[in-house]
Protein backbone atom coordinates (compact mmCIF):
# COMPACT_ATOMS: atom_id res chain seq x y z
CA UNK A 1 0.00 0.00 0.00
CA UNK A 2 1.14 3.48 -0.68
CA UNK A 3 1.79 5.73 2.56
CA UNK A 4 2.08 9.22 0.96
CA UNK A 5 -1.37 10.61 2.08
CA UNK A 6 -0.81 13.20 -0.75
CA UNK A 7 -0.99 10.30 -3.39
CA UNK A 8 -4.06 8.22 -3.27
CA UNK A 9 -5.15 6.02 -5.29
CA UNK A 10 -8.67 4.22 -4.97
CA UNK A 11 -9.81 1.06 -7.09
CA UNK A 12 -13.70 1.82 -7.85
CA UNK A 13 -15.92 -1.17 -8.61
CA UNK A 14 -19.65 -0.93 -10.09
CA UNK A 15 -21.87 -3.48 -10.33
CA UNK A 16 -25.61 -2.18 -10.08
CA UNK A 17 -27.20 -3.03 -13.03
CA UNK A 18 -25.68 -4.66 -16.06
CA UNK A 19 -22.62 -2.94 -16.73
CA UNK A 20 -18.95 -4.00 -14.88
CA UNK A 21 -17.11 -1.44 -14.28
CA UNK A 22 -13.71 -0.99 -12.28
CA UNK A 23 -11.59 1.71 -12.45
CA UNK A 24 -8.28 3.62 -10.50
CA UNK A 25 -8.05 7.12 -9.70
CA UNK A 26 -5.37 8.99 -8.45
CA UNK A 27 -6.94 11.61 -5.86
CA UNK A 28 -9.98 12.82 -7.77
CA UNK A 29 -7.86 12.06 -11.15
CA UNK A 30 -9.22 9.31 -13.05
CA UNK A 31 -6.20 6.97 -14.60
CA UNK A 32 -8.45 4.37 -15.51
CA UNK A 33 -12.21 3.52 -16.09
CA UNK A 34 -13.03 0.48 -17.56
CA UNK A 35 -16.59 -0.82 -18.51
CA UNK A 36 -17.72 -4.20 -19.86
CA UNK A 37 -21.51 -3.93 -21.17
CA UNK A 38 -23.64 -7.27 -21.37
CA UNK A 39 -25.66 -7.51 -24.80
CA UNK A 40 -27.07 -10.26 -24.15
CA UNK A 41 -30.11 -8.42 -22.40
CA UNK A 42 -31.31 -7.01 -26.38
CA UNK A 43 -32.71 -10.28 -26.49
CA UNK A 44 -35.36 -9.42 -24.18
CA UNK A 45 -36.17 -5.85 -24.40
CA UNK A 46 -34.65 -4.76 -21.10
CA UNK A 47 -32.56 -5.99 -18.05
CA UNK A 48 -32.84 -9.42 -17.11
CA UNK A 49 -31.84 -9.27 -13.30
CA UNK A 50 -30.45 -12.95 -13.18
CA UNK A 51 -28.43 -12.81 -16.32
CA UNK A 52 -27.05 -10.14 -15.03
CA UNK A 53 -25.48 -11.28 -12.13
CA UNK A 54 -24.06 -13.91 -13.57
CA UNK A 55 -22.25 -11.60 -16.85
CA UNK A 56 -21.16 -9.49 -13.10
CA UNK A 57 -19.28 -12.76 -12.24
CA UNK A 58 -17.70 -13.63 -15.70
CA UNK A 59 -16.76 -9.65 -15.62
CA UNK A 60 -15.80 -8.66 -12.84
CA UNK A 61 -12.23 -10.01 -12.56
CA UNK A 62 -11.14 -9.35 -15.99
CA UNK A 63 -12.38 -6.01 -15.98
CA UNK A 64 -10.68 -5.00 -12.71
CA UNK A 65 -7.10 -6.11 -13.90
CA UNK A 66 -7.49 -4.40 -17.17
CA UNK A 67 -8.31 -1.36 -14.90
CA UNK A 68 -5.17 -2.09 -12.72
CA UNK A 69 -3.27 -2.29 -16.18
CA UNK A 70 -4.08 0.85 -17.90
CA UNK A 71 -3.74 2.54 -14.57
CA UNK A 72 -0.15 1.22 -14.82
CA UNK A 73 -0.35 0.55 -10.90
CA UNK A 74 0.32 -2.69 -8.76
CA UNK A 75 -2.53 -3.80 -6.29
CA UNK A 76 -0.31 -3.35 -3.47
CA UNK A 77 -0.17 0.68 -4.74
CA UNK A 78 -3.76 0.97 -3.13
CA UNK A 79 -4.77 3.13 -0.32
CA UNK A 80 -8.89 1.55 -0.20
CA UNK A 81 -11.35 -0.04 -2.21
CA UNK A 82 -14.41 1.66 -3.20
CA UNK A 83 -17.84 -0.24 -4.49
CA UNK A 84 -21.44 0.67 -5.25
CA UNK A 85 -23.55 -0.68 -2.21
CA UNK A 86 -26.83 0.54 -3.69
CA UNK A 87 -29.39 1.04 -4.83
CA UNK A 88 -29.47 -1.62 -7.58
CA UNK A 89 -30.34 -5.21 -8.52
CA UNK A 90 -29.65 -7.45 -5.88
CA UNK A 91 -27.79 -10.25 -7.59
CA UNK A 92 -25.29 -7.71 -9.27
CA UNK A 93 -24.78 -5.66 -6.22
CA UNK A 94 -24.11 -8.60 -4.45
CA UNK A 95 -21.14 -9.65 -7.13
CA UNK A 96 -19.35 -6.20 -6.83
CA UNK A 97 -20.15 -6.29 -2.86
CA UNK A 98 -18.50 -9.49 -2.51
CA UNK A 99 -15.34 -8.93 -4.84
CA UNK A 100 -14.80 -5.33 -3.26
CA UNK A 101 -14.46 -6.92 0.10
CA UNK A 102 -12.74 -9.42 -0.41
CA UNK A 103 -9.37 -7.46 -2.67
CA UNK A 104 -9.70 -4.97 0.44
CA UNK A 105 -9.43 -8.04 3.09
CA UNK A 106 -6.79 -9.61 0.73
CA UNK A 107 -4.63 -6.14 1.00
CA UNK A 108 -5.81 -5.21 4.72
CA UNK A 109 -6.84 -1.90 3.13
CA UNK A 110 -9.83 0.42 3.85
CA UNK A 111 -13.32 -0.81 2.12
CA UNK A 112 -15.39 2.17 1.05
CA UNK A 113 -19.15 1.99 0.46
CA UNK A 114 -21.12 4.54 -2.24
CA UNK A 115 -24.64 5.27 -2.93
CA UNK A 116 -24.89 5.11 -6.34
CA UNK A 117 -27.14 7.92 -6.66
CA UNK A 118 -24.64 10.10 -4.67
CA UNK A 119 -22.22 9.11 -7.11
CA UNK A 120 -23.84 10.55 -10.30
CA UNK A 121 -24.32 14.06 -8.92
CA UNK A 122 -20.44 13.63 -7.14
CA UNK A 123 -19.05 12.60 -10.69
CA UNK A 124 -19.19 16.93 -11.21
CA UNK A 125 -15.89 16.97 -8.79
CA UNK A 126 -13.55 14.64 -11.01
CA UNK A 127 -10.78 16.05 -12.08
CA UNK A 128 -10.93 16.69 -16.12
CA UNK A 129 -8.51 19.59 -17.90
CA UNK A 130 -11.08 22.18 -18.89
CA UNK A 131 -14.59 21.48 -16.51
CA UNK A 132 -14.75 23.65 -13.73
CA UNK A 133 -16.66 21.98 -10.95
CA UNK A 134 -20.66 23.41 -9.49
CA UNK A 135 -20.02 25.34 -5.79
CA UNK A 136 -22.35 24.77 -2.90
CA UNK A 137 -25.09 24.39 -2.83
CA UNK A 138 -26.47 23.27 -5.79
CA UNK A 139 -29.75 21.68 -7.47
CA UNK A 140 -28.49 18.10 -9.18
CA UNK A 141 -30.56 16.67 -11.26
CA UNK A 142 -29.88 12.70 -11.88
CA UNK A 143 -31.87 11.25 -14.78
CA UNK A 144 -31.63 7.72 -15.97
CA UNK A 145 -33.54 4.48 -16.44
CA UNK A 146 -34.42 3.23 -13.38
CA UNK A 147 -34.44 6.96 -11.67
CA UNK A 148 -35.45 10.83 -11.52
CA UNK A 149 -34.71 13.17 -8.78
CA UNK A 150 -34.02 16.58 -8.10
CA UNK A 151 -31.13 16.94 -4.99
CA UNK A 152 -29.92 20.08 -3.41
CA UNK A 153 -26.50 19.76 -2.74
CA UNK A 154 -25.11 21.75 0.34
CA UNK A 155 -21.86 19.92 -0.20
CA UNK A 156 -20.23 16.45 -0.53
CA UNK A 157 -22.25 14.29 1.85
CA UNK A 158 -24.99 16.91 2.78
CA UNK A 159 -27.99 16.32 0.19
CA UNK A 160 -31.69 16.45 -0.05
CA UNK A 161 -34.01 14.82 -2.31
CA UNK A 162 -36.18 17.91 -3.27
CA UNK A 163 -38.23 15.63 -5.96
CA UNK A 164 -38.80 12.88 -7.92
CA UNK A 165 -40.72 10.84 -9.78
CA UNK A 166 -43.58 8.70 -8.47
CA UNK A 167 -44.18 6.26 -10.35
CA UNK A 168 -41.69 5.51 -13.85
CA UNK A 169 -38.41 7.03 -14.23
CA UNK A 170 -37.30 9.30 -17.16
CA UNK A 171 -35.27 6.23 -19.08
CA UNK A 172 -37.62 3.98 -18.66
CA UNK A 173 -40.24 6.36 -20.22
CA UNK A 174 -37.46 6.81 -23.28
CA UNK A 175 -37.18 3.01 -23.65
CA UNK A 176 -40.93 1.69 -23.30
CA UNK A 177 -41.93 4.43 -25.63
CA UNK A 178 -39.30 2.83 -27.67
CA UNK A 179 -40.38 -0.18 -27.72
CA UNK A 180 -43.72 0.84 -28.79
CA UNK A 181 -42.15 2.44 -31.74
CA UNK A 182 -40.16 -1.12 -32.88
CA UNK A 183 -37.13 0.21 -31.69
CA UNK A 184 -34.68 -2.31 -30.38
CA UNK A 185 -33.51 -1.96 -26.49
CA UNK A 186 -32.53 0.13 -25.49
CA UNK A 187 -34.57 2.31 -27.13
CA UNK A 188 -33.35 5.85 -25.39
CA UNK A 189 -30.69 6.30 -27.73
CA UNK A 190 -32.63 5.59 -30.62
CA UNK A 191 -35.47 8.05 -30.08
CA UNK A 192 -32.78 11.18 -29.64
CA UNK A 193 -30.89 9.92 -32.68
CA UNK A 194 -34.53 10.17 -34.61
CA UNK A 195 -35.65 13.23 -33.13
CA UNK A 196 -32.70 15.45 -34.56
CA UNK A 197 -34.72 15.13 -38.04
CA UNK A 198 -37.97 15.48 -37.03
CA UNK A 199 -40.25 18.10 -36.10
CA UNK A 200 -40.79 18.35 -32.38
CA UNK A 201 -44.61 19.53 -31.99
CA UNK A 202 -45.65 17.57 -34.66
CA UNK A 203 -48.04 15.24 -32.70
CA UNK A 204 -48.46 17.67 -29.35
CA UNK A 205 -48.92 15.37 -26.05
CA UNK A 206 -50.21 16.50 -22.84
CA UNK A 207 -48.08 17.77 -19.99
CA UNK A 208 -48.91 16.06 -16.50
CA UNK A 209 -49.85 18.15 -13.58
CA UNK A 210 -48.06 16.46 -10.79
CA UNK A 211 -47.85 18.68 -7.07
CA UNK A 212 -44.55 20.20 -6.14
CA UNK A 213 -41.40 19.03 -7.64
CA UNK A 214 -42.62 15.46 -8.24
CA UNK A 215 -42.40 13.77 -11.64
CA UNK A 216 -44.95 11.15 -13.74
CA UNK A 217 -44.26 9.48 -16.94
CA UNK A 218 -46.76 6.02 -16.84
CA UNK A 219 -49.45 8.70 -18.29
CA UNK A 220 -46.64 10.07 -20.64
CA UNK A 221 -46.60 6.36 -21.87
CA UNK A 222 -50.26 5.36 -21.80
CA UNK A 223 -51.22 8.10 -23.83
CA UNK A 224 -47.97 7.65 -26.27
CA UNK A 225 -49.23 3.95 -26.77
CA UNK A 226 -52.95 4.48 -27.43
CA UNK A 227 -51.70 7.20 -29.76
CA UNK A 228 -49.77 4.43 -31.57
CA UNK A 229 -52.31 2.36 -31.53
CA UNK A 230 -55.14 4.42 -33.02
CA UNK A 231 -52.90 5.87 -35.60
CA UNK A 232 -51.87 2.76 -36.31
CA UNK A 233 -55.24 0.97 -36.89
CA UNK A 234 -56.05 4.07 -39.34
CA UNK A 235 -52.81 3.72 -41.18
CA UNK A 236 -50.47 0.73 -40.75
CA UNK A 237 -47.42 2.35 -42.07
CA UNK A 238 -47.81 5.27 -39.97
CA UNK A 239 -44.62 4.55 -37.40
CA UNK A 240 -42.89 3.76 -40.35
CA UNK A 241 -43.72 7.19 -42.12
CA UNK A 242 -43.73 9.15 -39.17
CA UNK A 243 -40.90 7.53 -37.09
CA UNK A 244 -38.94 10.97 -36.87
CA UNK A 245 -41.82 13.36 -35.65
CA UNK A 246 -42.48 10.80 -33.79
CA UNK A 247 -39.71 10.49 -31.56
CA UNK A 248 -38.66 14.47 -32.23
CA UNK A 249 -42.64 15.23 -30.11
CA UNK A 250 -41.49 12.65 -27.30
CA UNK A 251 -38.41 13.81 -26.66
CA UNK A 252 -39.87 17.50 -26.93
CA UNK A 253 -42.35 16.14 -24.44
CA UNK A 254 -40.13 14.44 -21.97
CA UNK A 255 -37.63 17.69 -21.88
CA UNK A 256 -40.60 20.15 -20.96
CA UNK A 257 -41.34 18.03 -18.12
CA UNK A 258 -37.68 18.25 -16.86
CA UNK A 259 -37.30 21.90 -17.46
CA UNK A 260 -40.74 22.85 -16.39
CA UNK A 261 -39.51 21.42 -13.03
CA UNK A 262 -36.14 22.41 -12.98
CA UNK A 263 -37.23 25.75 -13.23
CA UNK A 264 -39.77 25.95 -9.98
CA UNK A 265 -36.91 24.28 -8.29
CA UNK A 266 -35.26 27.36 -9.10
CA UNK A 267 -37.67 29.82 -7.78
CA UNK A 268 -38.23 27.48 -5.02
CA UNK A 269 -34.73 26.90 -3.73
CA UNK A 270 -33.33 30.43 -5.29
CA UNK A 271 -30.09 27.92 -6.31
CA UNK A 272 -29.47 28.67 -10.12
CA UNK A 273 -26.93 26.50 -10.81
CA UNK A 274 -27.45 22.81 -12.12
CA UNK A 275 -25.29 20.12 -12.33
CA UNK A 276 -26.90 16.77 -14.13
CA UNK A 277 -26.20 13.50 -14.31
CA UNK A 278 -27.14 9.87 -15.07
CA UNK A 279 -27.67 7.81 -17.97
CA UNK A 280 -30.74 9.45 -19.57
CA UNK A 281 -28.08 13.14 -19.37
CA UNK A 282 -26.03 12.54 -22.13
CA UNK A 283 -29.53 12.86 -24.47
CA UNK A 284 -28.82 15.92 -26.59
CA UNK A 285 -32.27 17.65 -26.43
CA UNK A 286 -32.32 17.71 -22.48
CA UNK A 287 -28.34 18.44 -22.97
CA UNK A 288 -29.24 21.90 -25.56
CA UNK A 289 -32.08 22.64 -23.29
CA UNK A 290 -29.95 22.86 -20.15
CA UNK A 291 -27.18 24.95 -22.15
CA UNK A 292 -30.01 27.58 -23.64
CA UNK A 293 -31.02 28.03 -20.01
CA UNK A 294 -27.76 29.51 -19.36
CA UNK A 295 -28.50 32.60 -21.89
CA UNK A 296 -32.39 32.36 -21.15
CA UNK A 297 -32.29 32.49 -17.56
CA UNK A 298 -28.91 33.22 -16.32
CA UNK A 299 -28.35 29.84 -15.12
CA UNK A 300 -24.95 27.82 -14.45
CA UNK A 301 -25.10 24.14 -16.16
CA UNK A 302 -22.84 21.51 -15.38
CA UNK A 303 -22.61 18.66 -18.06
CA UNK A 304 -20.04 16.14 -17.52
CA UNK A 305 -18.16 14.41 -19.94
CA UNK A 306 -20.35 11.29 -21.41
CA UNK A 307 -18.42 8.34 -19.54
CA UNK A 308 -19.06 10.24 -16.66
CA UNK A 309 -23.00 10.33 -17.12
CA UNK A 310 -23.70 6.53 -17.47
CA UNK A 311 -22.83 3.88 -14.93
CA UNK A 312 -19.29 4.14 -14.57
CA UNK A 313 -16.85 3.16 -11.80
CA UNK A 314 -14.66 6.40 -11.80
CA UNK A 315 -18.26 8.00 -10.60
CA UNK A 316 -17.74 5.58 -7.72
CA UNK A 317 -14.43 6.52 -7.14
CA UNK A 318 -14.54 10.20 -6.74
CA UNK A 319 -17.24 9.37 -3.56
CA UNK A 320 -14.60 6.92 -2.50
CA UNK A 321 -11.87 9.83 -2.72
CA UNK A 322 -13.86 12.22 -0.98
CA UNK A 323 -14.66 9.55 2.11
CA UNK A 324 -11.38 8.63 2.64
CA UNK A 325 -9.99 12.51 3.48
CA UNK A 326 -12.61 12.19 6.03
CA UNK A 327 -10.45 9.40 7.73
CA UNK A 328 -7.75 11.25 10.37
CA UNK A 329 -4.29 10.28 9.78
CA UNK A 330 -4.88 8.03 13.08
CA UNK A 331 -7.36 6.23 11.96
CA UNK A 332 -6.21 5.67 8.19
CA UNK A 333 -2.89 3.87 9.68
CA UNK A 334 -3.98 2.71 12.80
CA UNK A 335 -2.13 -0.72 13.43
CA UNK A 336 -3.32 -3.48 15.57
CA UNK A 337 0.20 -5.29 18.17
CA UNK A 338 0.76 -6.91 14.86
CA UNK A 339 1.54 -4.94 12.77
CA UNK A 340 -1.25 -5.03 10.58
CA UNK A 341 -3.35 -2.39 9.30
CA UNK A 342 -7.20 -2.35 10.35
CA UNK A 343 -10.13 -2.64 7.97
CA UNK A 344 -12.54 -0.02 7.68
CA UNK A 345 -15.76 0.11 6.79
CA UNK A 346 -16.91 3.91 5.78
Amino acid sequence: MDTDLNKCYILAIESSCDDTAAAVLLNDKVLSNVVANQEIHQEYGGVVPELASRAHQQNIVPVVTAALRKANIDKKQLSAVAYTSGPGLLGSLLVGTSFAKSFAMGLNIPLIDVNHMQAHILAHFIDEEGYTKPSFPFLGVTISGGHTQIVKVNNYFEMQVIGETIDDAVGEAYDKSAKLLGLPYPGGPLIDKYATTGNPKAFPFTIPNVPELNFSFSGLKTQIMYFIQKEVENNPKFVEENLEDICASIQHTIVTILMKKIKKAVLQTDISQIAIGGGVSANSGIREALKNSQSSYGWQTYLPKFEYTTDNAAMIGIVGYLKYQLLSETTRYQNTETGAQSRLKI
